[in-house]
C-alpha cells in the first residue's frame, strides 16, 4: 500500500513539472502601447506587417508545433547558380526555421553540382532536375510554372507551407514561423518609402501584368513569397497563364515573374507582409528603421552568373 502511494506522488510530481515546462510565461501585451512605433505594422486590409520587436517568437513557436508544421523552401539553381547552393544552405541550417522540419527543394539542371550536405533531424534536401533555358529571363519566368506543376503533384503532400525564395542569398538572422501565413509576401528593399507613382510595375496597358499609375499598395520582391499549398497555388497558376498570354502576344513584362506576382498580389491581397529586414542588399546600407537584416543579397557579378 505504501508504495502505491508513494508511486502515486511520483506521478504527481512529474506531471507538476511537465506542466511547469510547458508553461509560456511572458509579459502581458498591453493594447494601448505599440510595439513599434517607426514603422507601419498593418496595412490597410488588417495584414500584419512583420518586423523585428512585433512578436513574441515562444508564443508563434507553441502554436505551430501544436500543429506539427511541416516547411517547404524552395530554390531555383539553375547553370551557374548551383555555387551559391552550399552557404545557402548551410545559413539556412544555422536561422531559419530552426527546431520545425524543413524539406529543402532545390530545382536544378545540373543535379550532380549539387553537394551532399549534413542536416538537422526533422529536415531534408530534395533535388529535382528541370529544363535549362537559354536566357535568364526565360528561366526566371519559368519559375512560376514549376511551381504550380509541383504544387499539385508533390509538395501538398509533403508540406503545409511554401516558402518560394532566390539562392543567390544568405540567411544572417533567425527566420521563423512568424513569416507563415495563409498567403505572404515581402517588401522590395528598393522599393521601400517609393510613392506609388514610382514604382516599377509593368505600365503597358497590353501586358496581363499591367498597373495603372493611380493603383497599387506596395511593391513586391519576386524573390520571396510563400503561403499554404492551396495559396502558392493559386499564385504560381495565375502567374504563369499571365505569362503565356503576354508571351503569345510577343510581350514581355518589365520585371518578369515579380511584375506578375505585384499583379496578383494586388488583387488578392496577402494575409501577411514581411518587411524589408526579411530581404535585403547591403549595397542600400543599413536605414534606422532596420533593426535585423535577416536574409541578405551575396555579392556578385550578374552578367558573369548569368552568361
Amino acid at each position: 500500500m505504501a508504495e502505491t502511494v508513494r508511486a502515486g506522488g511520483q506521478c504527481q510530481c512529474l506531471l507538476l513539472i511537465l506542466l511547469l515546462f510547458y508553461r509560456l510565461l511572458y509579459e502581458t501585451p498591453d493594447a494601448l502601447k505599440p510595439l513599434r512605433s517607426d514603422v507601419s505594422m498593418m496595412a490597410p486590409w488588417l495584414a500584419p506587417i512583420v518586423w523585428n520587436g512585433t512578436y513574441n517568437i515562444k508564443i508563434l513557436n507553441a502554436q505551430f508545433r501544436q500543429r506539427d508544421v511541416r516547411i517547404g523552401l524552395t530554390v531555383f539553381a539553375i547553370k551557374k547558380y548551383t555555387v551559391f547552393v552550399p552557404t545557402f544552405i548551410e545559413t539556412a541550417e544555422k536561422y531559419f526555421m530552426v527546431g520545425h522540419k524543413v524539406n529543402y527543394y532545390v530545382f536544378t539542371d545540373r543535379v550532380i553540382d549539387i553537394p551532399i550536405m549534413e542536416l538537422a533531424e526533422g529536415r531534408r534536401l530534395i533535388v529535382r532536375r528541370v529544363p535549362t533555358y537559354q536566357r535568364w529571363q526565360e528561366v526566371s519566368m519559368r519559375r512560376m510554372e514549376m511551381l504550380r506543376d509541383h504544387s499539385s503533384r508533390q509538395f501538398m503532400d509533403e508540406v503545409d507551407y511554401l516558402v518560394c525564395v532566390d539562392v543567390d542569398m544568405r540567411f544572417s538572422d533567425e527566420v521563423g514561423v512568424e513569416i507563415l501565413s495563409e498567403l505572404f509576401g515581402t517588401l522590395h528593399p528598393g522599393m521601400y518609402g517609393v510613392s506609388r507613382e514610382g514604382y516599377t510595375y509593368e505600365r503597358n496597358p497590353q501586358s496581363e501584368a499591367y498597373i495603372p499609375l493611380d493603383e497599387g499598395d506596395f511593391y513586391y520582391a519576386g524573390g520571396y513569397f510563400g503561403g499554404n499549398m492551396e495559396e502558392v497555388y493559386k499564385l504560381t497558376n495565375f502567374c504563369h497563364n499571365a505569362m503565356m498570354k503576354d508571351k503569345a502576344k510577343n510581350i514581355e513584362a518589365i520585371w518578369h515573374d515579380e511584375s506578375y506576382l505585384n499583379k496578383y498580389f494586388l488583387y488578392h491581397k496577402p494575409t501577411k507582409i514581411l518587411s524589408p529586414e526579411y530581404l535585403w542588399d547591403n549595397r542600400f546600407g543599413i536605414p534606422k528603421f532596420l533593426k535585423r537584416r535577416r536574409f541578405v543579397a551575396v555579392p556578385k557579378n550578374h552578367n558573369e552568373i548569368r552568361n
